[in-house]
C-alpha cells in the first residue's frame, strides 16, 4: 500500500531530446535500480507524475543546427510546465523533478512562474555548465545548454554570431514566452554553484549581469556554510526558490555517467552538504535532478547510486519540514 504521509511528488520526464549524447532517458531507471539495491521503498512511497517525452524524434534528421529538436521539445516544455504548476498550485506538495537532459528545466521554471505569477523567483543552479546559451551563441545546438537564457528572455546576439533560421527564431520566442510571462527570472536572482565550463558568450552575459558563480575552489576556501549563507543573502529579495542539480557538477573521477563530464568537480559529500543546507530553506519550493546517463557510466550504476543518495537527502529534509 502506498505510504501517503509524504508531501512530495516526483515528476518523471525521460526526455533526452536536448542532449548531445544519447542515454539520459535511462537516468530514472538507474535511480530506480539504485533504490532497489538499497532496499528503499522511496519510489513506491511517493506519488509519481509522468510527463510524456518525444524521444522517437531522435530517429529523425536534425532540421535546425542552432536549436536541435526545438520543434519537438516545445510541447515537452509545456507539459513539464503544466505538471509543475499543478503540483505547486495544490499548496500541499513539493515537486521533485527527475529529468533526462537539462533542457526541460525551461518547463520547470515556467511552471514555477505560472504557479507564482506575482512572486519573485530565485534560481540556484548547481552545475558544471552555465546553460545560458541561445540559438544565436550555441556552439553545439543542443538545447540543454539554453534553459537559463530562455528563462531570462535573452537572445545575446553578437556580430558574426549564429544566424538561426526564421522558424527557429519564432520557436525560440515561444520557448521564452511560455505561460505568457517573460522573463520568468531576473539575472540578479540567479546563483551558480560549481560552474567551470563556460564559453566566452556565456561569460560575457554572466559578467554583464553580475551573476554570481561559486566555483569549486571558492566553496572549499570559504566553506560550505559561508557559501550557503551568502547565496541566501543574494536571494533575500526573492519569494520562492528553485534548485536545479546537474550531476555533472561532480568530479568525473567518481563516475563518468553523465553526458558532459568536466574535471575538477565536487565530491559527493560536498554536494550532499550543499543541497541539504539549501533545501532546508523554507523558500525552496522545487528541486530538480538531471543528466544521469547510465549508458556512459564507467563504474556500473555509480552515478545513479550517488544521485539517489542526494534524492534521499532532499526527501528526508522536505518531509521533515512539512
Amino acid at each position: 500500500m502506498k505510504n501517503n504521509k509524504l508531501n512530495i511528488k516526483l515528476v518523471q520526464i525521460n526526455s533526452e531530446l536536448g542532449a548531445g549524447t544519447r542515454g539520459a532517458s535511462k537516468g530514472i531507471l538507474g535511480l530506480s535500480k539504485a533504490a532497489d539495491s538499497k532496499g528503499s521503498s522511496l519510489f513506491s512511497d511517493l506519488d509519481l507524475v509522468f510527463v510524456p517525452h518525444a524521444n522517437k524524434a531522435l530517429e529523425d534528421p536534425v532540421r535546425f543546427s542552432f536549436a536541435k529538436r526545438i520543434t519537438q521539445l516545445l510541447p515537452v516544455f509545456k507539459d513539464v510546465c503544466n505538471s509543475v504548476k499543478s503540483i505547486l498550485n495544490s499548496e500541499t506538495h513539493f515537486p521533485i523533478v527527475l529529468a533526462g537532459d537539462h533542457s526541460t528545466a525551461v518547463g520547470t521554471i515556467a511552471g514555477m512562474k505560472a504557479a507564482y505569477p506575482d512572486k519573485t523567483i530565485g534560481v540556484i543552479w548547481i552545475d558544471a555548465h552555465a546553460d545560458i546559451h541561445t540559438p544565436y551563441t550555441t556552439p553545439s545546438g543542443n538545447m540543454h545548454g539554453m534553459p537559463i537564457a530562455a528563462s531570462l528572455n535573452l537572445d545575446n546576439q553578437f556580430p558574426n554570431g549564429n544566424s538561426p533560421h526564421k522558424e527557429v527564431v519564432a520557436l525560440w520566442n515561444e520557448v521564452k514566452n511560455l505561460t505568457n510571462i517573460s522573463p520568468k527570472v531576473q539575472p540578479g536572482n540567479i546563483v551558480y554553484i560549481g560552474v567551470r565550463d563556460i564559453e566566452w558568450q556565456e561569460e560575457a552575459l554572466m559578467n554583464k549581469y553580475c551573476i554570481k558563480n561559486f566555483k569549486v575552489d571558492e566553496v572549499r576556501d570559504k566553506g560550505i556554510d559561508q557559501v550557503i549563507s551568502t547565496t541566501l543573502e543574494l536571494l533575500k529579495n526573492t519569494d520562492v526558490i528553485y534548485i536545479s542539480y546537474d550531476v555533472d557538477v561532480l568530479d568525473p573521477s567518481l563516475s563518468r555517467g553523465t553526458g558532459t563530464p568536466v574535471d575538477n568537480g565536487f565530491k559527493l559529500e560536498e554536494v550532499k552538504q550543499i543541497i541539504s543546507k539549501l533545501v532546508s530553506e523554507p523558500k525552496v519550493k522545487c528541486f530538480e535532478m538531471v543528466e544521469i546517463n547510465p549508458t556512459l557510466d564507467d563504474k556500473g550504476n555509480k552515478m545513479a547510486e550517488m544521485a539517489f543518495e542526494v534524492l534521499e537527502v532532499v526527501v528526508s529534509i522536505k518531509d521533515r519540514l512539512k
